[in-house]
């Protein structure tokens, strides 16, 4: 083998195979399908989920839960996380969270747990706190910033509903 020989013969598109073109291409007649039945008629397609006749496993496992696709994504950081990344003194926002890799997919809302402890004052910002998040963050003489998240549509069509009724 020879540099030029490298890429001899490699193509950058595969060319289609053409069947049904006449018995010298190898795929001529039936073109492919065999010979008569439902699956050589033109239109045929079968449910992906067909298992030869048997009851498909999609239909003999239960149905069970519910996903709200309406329903906020939340991204929880524990107590113990902040202690391990910030400094004392740091200010932790959502966007810092994000840079030290602390919520890293899209999230709606950010809630602060209070699993571990916290020894450093922190300056935290966050949409929601747990209960015991925030008395470790105060206790630790730190501060807690509750940031507005989204607004539901139902409070906003109230909030346009009293602003037309007061004007």
């Amino acid at each position: 083998m020879n540099l030029h020989e490298v890429h001899k013969g490699i193509t950058k598109y595969k060319k289609r195979k053409r069947i049904g073109r006449g018995t010298g291409s190898g795929h001529g007649k039936t073109a492919g399908k065999g010979h008569k039945g439902q699956k050589s008629r033109a239109g045929h397609s079968s449910l992906a989920i067909f298992e030869g006749g048997a009851m498909p496993l999609v239909r003999r496992v239960p149905k069970r839960g519910f996903h709200n696709k309406h329903a906020l994504v939340v991204a929880a950081v524990n107590v113990g996380d902040l202690e391990a990344v910030f400094e004392a003194g740091d200010e932790v926002t959502l966007s810092s969270l994000k840079e030290k890799s602390l919520a890293k997919h899209r999230f709606d809302i950010l809630k602060i747990l209070g699993d571990g402890e916290l020894t450093k004052k922190l300056k935290v910002s966050a949409h929601r706190f747990s209960k015991s998040a925030r008395e470790k963050i105060e206790q630790a003489g730190g501060e807690v910033v509750v940031v507005p998240g989204r607004t539901p549509v139902e409070e906003k069509k109230r909030q346009e509903r009293l602003a037309k009724a007061s004007s």
